[in-house]
């Protein structure tokens, strides 16, 4: 059985680690998809789909499980959604998932459909794993090693710390305004 998990892994923390254990251990593969593919370089979505790939095959290769990690680009048109993953996935049997929209998508598209329980959801999501890194906070404890050590490698936190930063406080400390700034 081929199961299929879809998330924007921005980055692949310690909550989706868990997630895939747990599904790993209910399918004999399990196809990744990478969300939001074609989104990086910005505060919300700051890993290309290259990187969260690299983050992701890394991470899961002590598991003992196949695993494909696919990139899937962002479709706005929810009705044929189902139809664009499947078409940009190996074929499953089973949907993983506990995002409401996903979940009546799928369902809806006649694709099996299982939840699983969340791990530690209130610190294990990437909007706190992103703002740790932005403000030079322990992050490290949050992602598997393999993805600290990806996101090092890629300078990460340099790239989130400078795509977060404004032009507001060099403007401040060399006397330029927005209002006197001909740009």
């Amino acid at each position: 059985m081929r199961g299929f998990y879809i998330g924007r892994f921005q980055p692949y923390h310690n909550g989706h680690h868990r997630m895939v254990e747990e599904i790993a251990s209910q399918v004999d593969e399990l196809v990744l998809g990478i969300g939001s593919a074609g989104d990086s370089h910005s505060p919300r979505n700051p890993f290309t789909a290259g990187e969260r790939i690299m983050m992701v095959n890394k991470a899961v290769s002590d598991f003992d499980i196949t695993t494909y990690a696919v990139p899937i680009e962002d479709l706005d048109r929810n009705s044929v959604w189902v139809s664009h993953v499947q078409s940009m996935s190996p074929a499953f049997d089973v949907a993983y998932s506990n995002n409401p929209l996903v979940i009546q998508l799928f369902t809806e598209a006649g694709v099996e459909v299982r939840q699983s329980p969340m791990f530690n959801r209130d610190v294990l999501e990437g909007t706190e794993v992103r703002q740790r890194m932005i403000e030079d906070r322990d992050w490290e404890s949050l992602v598997p090693d393999a993805v600290a050590d990806v996101i090092r490698e890629i300078g990460g936190i340099e790239r989130i710390q400078h795509i977060t930063d404004t032009d507001r406080s060099e403007a401040a400390s060399s006397g330029v305004t927005d209002d006197s700034n001909p740009c």
